[in-house]
């Protein structure tokens, strides 16, 4: 089982980063993901801060993470409309083509292996269902770049070529969650290849430029199996 990070600091991140996403997230992922009423899986849920939205959209849910502190959190957000398990992303506990829709939302700047990830993630995807992530903007956010609060524009320094986890580097902010938990990085060409490696279609590709801000500090995509 991989080191869990977030198991102490649930209480933390639930204070700083809820209790729902951003509007402009909402939009995104409403866009992305759309209404549907089969099996949605949340791949590597946390708290939960995605679910009410996925609900809403018409979805019925199965959310998985490794951090039993977070998914205490998931479970008073999503009550009993959602069915969540604990398990390693990289090795889940389901069936093959199990899910119509995988959906995963910042995720990669915490997994050990995240095209293990992305490959459990497309094996439990339904031949013609959909993956939709978001996550950080590996260019403007990770080791090499100074961007407190993703404000003004990004100070950029050596190292975006240094991959994998980071725990002392000039981007990192020691106010912020990355001191406290760590994070792994990725160039932005591995992290694209890692959706076509297992054979997914990028259909869809954002960099949102959120109001007030000059530089986008988080990606989209939508892949199709």
């Amino acid at each position: 089982m991989p080191t869990v990070h977030y198991d102490g600091v649930a209480a933390w991140y639930e204070q700083e980063f809820g209790p729902d996403p951003a509007p402009e997230v909402v939009d995104v992922v409403s866009r992305l993901v759309g209404p549907g009423s089969g099996p949605c899986l949340d791949l590597g849920c946390g708290t939960g801060f995605h679910l009410p939205l996925l609900r809403e959209l018409g979805w019925t849910l199965t959310g998985v993470d490794l951090s039993a502190d977070q998914l205490r959190f998931a479970r008073e957000r999503a009550g009993d409309y959602a069915e969540l398990l604990r398990a390693d992303a990289a090795d889940l506990p389901l069936e093959d083509g199990a899910f119509d829709l995988v959906f995963s939302a910042f995720t990669h700047t915490d997994m050990e292996d995240f095209p293990a990830v992305v490959a459990e993630g497309t094996r439990v995807l339904r031949p013609g269902g959909r993956f939709v992530y978001i996550g950080l903007h590996p260019c403007f956010v990770g080791p090499h770049s100074r961007f407190a609060r993703a404000e003004g524009v990004p100070t950029l320094e050596l190292g975006y070529a240094d991959t994998g986890r980071y725990e002392d580097a000039p981007g990192l902010n020691p106010a912020g969650i990355r001191a406290k938990v760590g994070a792994m990085h990725l160039m932005l060409g591995d992290l694209l290849q890692t959706f076509l490696d297992v054979g997914l279609q990028i259909d869809a590709f954002e960099e949102p430029i959120c109001a007030g801000r000059v530089y986008p500090h988080w990606l989209a995509l939508r892949a199709r199996r």
